[in-house]
């Protein structure tokens, strides 16, 4: 599912009539700004919020950059385009690092945010740029609490430091520091005990940690899927313990969404980072500019690109450049770049990455990634030989090979037809330059 997919496609439906206007009245702005704002609530964004935004939006769009612009329709979507950057904080905020290691980070928030997950994805994160994170288990209530902490860690890599049977949080917290220091531990992740609501005594005990160990920063993780209650959590948590910043959860599983667009201009504390699904890489730093591109359909390319780099090997890529210049790619590369493919998370979401490509045509998407884990089990029932050379797949190998990926004879035939189309496309990119060879023909990919 796309991030904010029912408040996307209701934005972009508006400016998509708006576009090629040549000439844009008042009349015209004041019923797109009508629209804008109903989206606005029915997505759960905070009543203020849309109030401030609408009212930005309305008297830059009634100015003289509209009514002298050459094109006034997009005038007006680059303005939408610009204070929902502004609402969302404007420039990234980055982590804050201490001058002298370890750096502190608190996780705080309700049960059930996702903090302890959050927490493992953060270290994650964090060590591939360079960080050595120790997490720390100070949840000393939440039955399994510490035994899911340290689940995480050892998926990860990660150590986690923990006191078997203590309930004293303050003290496994300050215990914490003095390892991470012995052990040379340059980041320390504490994850806190949360409630189902906000109490004193879990206040107190928040601000027992904090005099404790002075964190560099206190992250409150917010559960986007809450709606209006989650600006409610953030706006208690900054008043009660004051936060440096927020890390949104759940963001893939929501078809509103609104909170994110709610709590950094309720609080005037910046969302710092935003987790996109399941897996314990699917945590991201929060771009303003690209989240806002994303939400208008303006696609956002840097942050795929950033994906690609991370899922493909560069020495793989390499190789096999030559391989498809030299007309070598067999089915065993061509499995090898659909793995790395899936590496980059969801289709749907990838696709929502690229400009134009509309939310509510990327529902049908899952269905399609059905199909690539058909491809793969075809591939791998083949033979060394059989990946190398398909033209050996006579029709009893054919049978054999369906039988054992559990599809039919049909889906091995189309799979080979494609694979053979997909030859032929890469012999016309390698003559590209020779014969000035155009497009792709009817070449669609098996998935």
């Amino acid at each position: 599912m796309a991030i904010f997919e029912g408040l996307s496609a209701k934005l972009q439906d508006t400016i998509g009539r708006f576009r090629g206007k040549g000439r844009v009245t008042e009349k015209d702005v004041k019923e797109m700004m009508r629209e804008i704002k109903l989206a606005l609530l029915e997505a759960d964004v905070n009543y203020k919020v849309v109030k401030s935004f609408i009212s930005n939006v309305s008297e830059r769009a009634a100015g003289q950059e509209v009514l002298e612009s050459l094109t006034p329709g997009q005038q007006v979507i680059k303005i939408v385009h610009e204070e929902l950057i502004e609402l969302l904080g404007k420039v990234p905020s980055k982590p804050a690092f201490a001058s002298k290691p370890p750096t502190i980070y608190m996780m705080v928030g309700l049960q059930g945010s996702g903090k302890t997950t959050t927490s493992g994805k953060l270290a994650n994160l964090l060590r591939k740029q360079g960080k050595n994170p120790l997490l720390v288990a100070c949840d000393v209530y939440r039955p399994a609490a510490v035994k899911q902490l340290q689940v995480v860690g050892s998926q990860l890599g990660v150590p986690v430091f923990a006191i078997e049977g203590s309930k004293d949080p303050v003290d496994i917290a300050k215990k914490a520091l003095e390892h991470a220091v012995s052990m040379m531990y340059d980041l320390v992740i504490i994850d806190t005990a949360g409630r189902l609501h906000i109490d004193e005594e879990l206040m107190d005990e928040l601000k027992n940690i904090k005099n404790a160990v002075h964190p560099h920063e206190i992250l409150l993780v917010v559960d986007s899927m809450t709606g209006q209650d989650a600006v409610n959590v953030a706006e208690s948590f900054n008043e009660k313990l004051g936060i440096d910043g927020i890390v949104l959860t759940k963001l893939d599983g929501d078809t509103r969404g609104g909170a994110a667009l709610s709590v950094r201009a309720v609080t005037g504390k910046p969302v710092k980072f935003a987790a996109t699904g399941e897996k314990l890489n699917d945590i991201e730093t929060f771009y303003p500019d690209r989240m806002a591109s994303r939400i208008l359909g303006m696609g956002d390319v840097l942050t795929l690109i950033e994906k690609a780099q991370e899922a493909f090997d560069e020495k793989k890529a390499l190789e096999m450049e030559k391989k498809l210049r030299t007309q070598q790619f067999t089915l065993d590369d061509f499995l090898d770049q659909m793995q790395q493919l899936k590496r980059m998370g969801p289709i749907s979401q990838v696709l929502g990455m690229l400009p134009g490509v509309n939310t509510k045509m990327l529902s049908n998407v899952e269905l399609d990634e059905k199909k690539l884990v058909h491809v793969e089990a075809i591939i791998k029932s083949m033979t060394p030989q059989e990946r190398r050379d398909p033209s050996i797949i006579n029709g009893s190998r054919r049978k054999r090979i369906a039988a054992g990926s559990g599809t039919t004879v049909q889906e091995v035939n189309a799979l080979l037809k494609q694979f053979e189309e997909m030859k032929k496309m890469m012999k016309m990119v390698s003559n590209m330059g020779k014969k000035g060879a155009r497009g792709f023909g009817k070449f669609r990919l098996p998935f």
